[in-house]
This record gives structure tokens, sequence and C-alpha cells, in this order.
């Protein structure tokens, strides 16, 4: 199992509607059920002041396919679609990235 963080910021202006678009009744059908097929489980998304942090555990076993089994799949990318116009990335992200990877730095079990 990998566990992953990743932050990205929110514009101010798409913060009300990114809030309300995941509330569990306003989730696309389908996305969820994709997250579960890629492999990913505990799957939280956290905001502060605009910044997201997500967390989830990857317990596949080639996450690179799973990516892009996701990235594939029609109901994600309408999903994505929908809620990345609302975001932006922070500074810094390396090439490819859009939700930057944080270094897990600590880990208590």
């Amino acid at each position: 199992m990998r566990r992953f963080g990743q932050m990205i910021k929110l514009k101010p202006a798409g913060a009300a509607e990114y809030i309300k678009l995941h509330e569990k009744e306003n989730i696309f059908k389908g996305v969820n059920e994709m997250i579960r097929k890629c492999n990913i489980s505990n799957y939280s998304i956290y905001l502060k002041d605009n910044y997201l942090f997500a967390y989830y555990e990857y317990v596949g076993t080639d996450y690179e396919v799973d990516m892009k089994k996701m990235a594939d799949d029609p109901v994600t990318q309408k999903w994505w679609s929908t809620v990345k116009p609302l975001m932006q990335p922070v500074e810094n992200i390396q090439p490819g990235e859009f939700w930057a990877d944080m270094q897990e730095i600590y880990h208590l079990e």
C-alpha cells in the first residue's frame, strides 16, 4: 500500500461551487466507483483558506496503469472538466502535475 498527500489551491470565486460539487448528492454517478476500481481507498479532501489537501491510499500493483484507466474514463473526464476550472495549481509543481504531490515525512501506524 502507498500513501499519497497532494495539495492544490481553489480559485476564490470557485470555492463555494467546488464544495457544493463534493456533497455526496452532487458527485457525478460513477466517479466514486471508478476511484475504487482504480485501487484507491481512504480518499479524503480537506479545505483550509482555499487550499485543498487530499489524502489517499493506493492498494493496487500498477499505479500508472490504474491512473490511466481513471483518466480514460468518460465520467471521470466530465467530472474533471467540471472541477478543474475551479482550482489552480500551487507554485513549484512538477511537470505533468495538477495536484502537487507532497513528501511524506512522518507516519505512525
